[in-house]
């Protein structure tokens, strides 16, 4: 009786012990399995987020000044280390420094004229796309004080108008609204771009010029701003595209991303922007 007993104690003690052992053992397996897979899970994490960083240059119409202002530092505080810089001017004159070899990532042109202008040259990577709309507005001084309210009064003899330069996509536009209602109009002045038409009447040098209707909301209490029914003919798209061999394409695709956006659309029409 003696000898069975410890002989099935033995036993049991053995079957144990190597219970023991494949659960140690099934353990160590399972955490050295999860301690193998951890760094390549990590780094496939790490690799999906690609950092963006450098310097996007763009090359944008005049008009578009206030909003992209306000896009780029949301642009800047959302990529930490990244710096967006501007050129401002006449689409024209833009157009012409981009196909002359000037530095840029991206062309935000007033018009698809002046757009075709980058993309004849094959200075531009891609297709442009329309992210705006603007439309023409009268502006004068405060208070209006000549009284202008149409298109026509801009016509009345004595009155000083200003008016963009015909090569400039809202001059070419006030052009086209001045013919199609068979008015004729000789400006004091031909400005080189819409911000430097409505400087002179924010400076009272002429008694209205034809601007934005941007142009009047950025310019606040400064001016006024007199709608006419032609402008809704003459409406400008504004394109925008991707330049070649742009110094940091990457930023800058990004960039173009944010103004093609919800959030970019958002910030333009806050800016007086129709839809695109």
């Amino acid at each position: 009786m003696t000898i069975r007993f410890a002989r099935s104690r033995t036993l049991q003690l053995a079957v144990g012990g190597t219970a023991v052992l494949l659960a140690v053992s099934a353990c160590s397996s399972s955490s050295s399995d999860r301690s193998s897979s951890s760094p390549s899970t990590s780094a496939s994490s790490a690799s999906s987020v690609s950092k963006i960083s450098g310097t996007v240059t763009v090359f944008a119409a005049a008009s578009l000044k206030e909003g992209f202002t306000a896009l780029g530092k949301e642009f800047e505080a959302a990529h930490p280390g990244t710096n967006v810089t501007f050129n401002f001017g006449g689409s024209d004159v833009l157009a012409a420094s981009i196909t002359s070899g000037a530095p840029a990532d991206v062309f935000a042109a007033a018009s698809p004229k002046t757009m075709k202008t980058v993309t004849d040259a094959k200075d531009a990577t891609g297709t442009p796309v329309t992210f705006a709309r603007n439309q023409l507005e009268i502006a004068t001084p405060p208070g209006n004080p000549k009284k202008i309210a149409s298109l026509k009064d801009l016509t009345k003899s004595g009155l000083k108008v200003a008016l963009c330069a015909k090569t400039v996509p809202c001059g070419a536009a006030a052009q086209n609204a001045l013919t199609a209602s068979n008015l004729k109009l000789t400006p004091v002045s031909y400005e080189a771009d819409v911000k430097s038409a409505l400087t002179k009447v924010e400076l009272k040098e002429v008694d209205a010029s034809v601007v934005y209707k941007t142009d009047v909301k950025a310019a606040g209490g400064k001016v006024d701003g007199v709608e006419f029914p032609e402008s809704a003919k003459v409406i400008n798209n504004y394109p925008i595209v991707l330049l070649k061999d742009a110094p940091d394409a990457t930023a800058a695709k990004a960039f173009i991303a944010l103004v093609e956006s919800a959030e970019g659309t958002k910030v333009l029409t806050t800016a007086g922007f129709l839809n695109p």
